[in-house]
């Protein structure tokens, strides 16, 4: 008897075609890359006529008249100058509307216990990882950066440091061609602990602290993200991603859905006891293009630094 080889073809053709299209489109999803949500631009200030200016290093850009005016808005209040005196009060700013960027700190250099500020930096190790292939990308991790980032979840934090390790993270931060952990200005951001009450500790080297930053490497981290130079441009924008659209309506944000709600954030704070610490990129309407980062210990840390921005936004709409 002979047997019909198209038995088990559906008989109607339009059906076929049908199966067919739902075929390639599960192959597709089930192919897609992983991390699939919408990244911003990055905030870079426009070039002059049209001319692309040569990188200048953020050291490069300090200004001497946004610097006074820095220290005078500090000095203004008695409170805050016996904190900066003290050194337990660090600030750094930068003007992302001019061309060059501006940029002012007081007290950039000194190291502060910083919270959950430093979170920022396991999530730049994750994505190091992403990219020299130690480390597997999936939704999973995305998700947890997500979360460590916008409502600063501790749990989150550990998971994905104990996937990155220490040393790694470690490793990202001391690499000469970031320098985000530099012994000789200072220090500046740190993770040798992960966010939970047990676990192997490693303290900076000059201060020993487990989670700290300084407010000028945390400037830094911003400025060369801003500019695609975290690892690479696709790799900043992710971060940015993760850094948008914060969750925790406190110290500058609590400001800034006041003065802008229309404006863009970028941002991560950290608050532990007396310690007080937030940052800041903020992209909005002409003058207001800036980085701010302030860490202050100091029991009334959390609206020193909510009152902090409105001062340096005085500053930058003078110039």
């Amino acid at each position: 008897m002979q047997t019909n080889q198209n038995n088990n073809k559906p008989k109607n053709s339009f059906t076929w075609i049908c199966l067919t299209i739902i075929g390639t489109l599960l192959i597709q999803a089930c192919t897609a890359p992983v991390n699939t949500r919408p990244t911003p631009n990055l905030p870079t200030p426009e070039p002059v006529a049209d001319v692309e200016l040569p990188w200048q290093p953020l050291y490069e850009l300090v200004d001497q008249e946004l610097q006074e005016k820095l220290s005078l808005a500090l000095e203004s209040k008695p409170h805050w100058k016996k904190l900066v005196d003290r050194k337990k009060l660090a600030v750094g700013v930068i003007d992302m509307s001019t061309t060059p960027p501006r940029f002012a700190r007081v007290n950039g250099n000194v190291m502060m216990y910083a919270a959950s500020l430093p979170k920022i930096a396991i999530m730049f190790a994750a994505y190091a990882s992403f990219e020299d292939g130690s480390l597997i990308e999936t939704p999973e991790i995305h998700a947890d950066l997500v979360d460590m980032i916008r409502v600063s979840s501790n749990t989150s934090a550990t998971r994905v440091l104990n996937l990155v390790g220490i040393e790694k993270v470690e490793q990202v931060l001391t690499d000469p061609k970031y320098g985000l952990y530099d012994e000789e200005r200072g220090g500046g951001l740190w993770v040798g602990r992960a966010y939970a009450s047990a676990g192997e500790r490693h303290g900076d080297p000059i201060n020993n602290i487990s989670h700290g930053a300084t407010a000028t490497q945390v400037c830094r981290f911003y400025y060369l993200l801003a500019n695609g130079r975290l690892i690479d441009q696709h790799r900043s924008e992710q971060m940015l991603a993760d850094l948008s659209d914060p969750q925790i309506n406190h110290k500058f944000v609590n400001q800034l859905n006041q003065l802008a709600p229309n404006a863009e954030l970028f941002r991560k704070s950290g608050t532990w006891r007396n310690f007080h610490s937030d940052s800041v990129m903020v992209r909005g309407k002409k003058w207001r293009n800036y980085i701010l980062v302030a860490m202050v210990e100091s029991e009334k840390g959390g609206e020193i630094i909510k009152n902090i921005l409105p001062a340096v936004e005085t500053i930058l709409q003078e110039k």
